[in-house]
């Protein structure tokens, strides 16, 4: 496995690979089975999957959890390279954001709803840095999972108001056995804080937003931001919720889809 840390470095390796399928899956690292299963799918479709690891800091929040964020480069690189990845692009943040770095991808409407009114500037963050690793990796397809689907749609709308030549691939949540989703910050949790994480799957479980919201307002140390049916590409329940100084964010499709 290849562990490229700056833009040239990343073209010049896949530049003699071009000929065949390149597959991307980025990630800020803290790597889970959720990621895992985005490795498998490219490694299944492509000749050649690419990782990033880069904690994006432009879609954090100036009151949001950057420094606190999970992080294990070392754990990550072992499970990239068992799971078969071919190349690790782990760039600094003066290698994505360089000195007087002013140009930004805004993806206006879907990026101003439900997280974006939440958290403002998160997607533009997101679309951002999602279009510079598309520009240096060029790959045919991208990996995303449906755990983030407010972050599909971004991505899709801007591929295609882009015209870029990229299959966007959303693959289905994957979650504990007690329902959770997968995530990152999950690690940030108490014993009693994920015990108390647990009502979001379970609430979202009814897809009825008016129930999920009940259950969801009656648990003492959760606090919901939103629970709201929302039209994409399937459609789907999604809900927000902090747990302690954790947010949580998760959703089931209405019809159609992955899971």
């Amino acid at each position: 496995m290849n562990i490229v840390r700056t833009i040239s470095e990343a073209r010049a390796a896949l530049a003699p690979l071009r000929e065949d399928t390149i597959g991307l899956v980025p990630t800020m690292g803290a790597l889970h089975d959720g990621h895992l299963s985005l490795v498998r799918a490219a490694r299944d479709e492509c000749a050649t999957v690419v990782l990033s690891l880069f904690v994006n800091p432009s879609q954090f929040g100036a009151a949001e959890d950057l420094e606190r964020y999970p992080r294990d480069e070392p754990g990550d690189l072992a499970l990239a390279s068992g799971a078969g990845v071919d190349l690790v692009f782990a760039p600094e943040v003066d290698e994505m954001y360089p000195p007087g770095f002013q140009t930004w991808v805004e993806v206006t409407e879907l990026g101003s709803i439900l997280e974006g009114r939440s958290r403002p500037g998160h997607f533009r963050g997101v679309a951002t840095v999602v279009l510079k690793l598309l520009h240096v990796v060029r790959p045919a397809c991208v990996y995303f999972g449906q755990k983030d689907a407010q972050q599909v749609e971004v991505v899709r709308r801007m591929v295609r108001d882009l015209a870029l030549e990229v299959d966007v691939r959303p693959l289905p949540t994957v979650r504990d056995p007690d329902g959770l989703a997968l995530s990152s910050r999950n690690t940030l949790l108490s014993p009693a804080e994920r015990e108390l994480a647990l009502a979001l799957p379970r609430a979202l479980a009814t897809r009825d937003p008016a129930r999920a919201r009940s259950l969801l307002a009656g648990v003492p140390g959760l606090t919901l931001d939103y629970v709201e049916e929302a039209d994409f590409d399937p459609r789907v329940l999604v809900g927000a919720v902090r747990v302690g100084s954790t947010r949580l964010i998760d959703n089931v499709v209405l019809e159609g889809g992955p899971a």
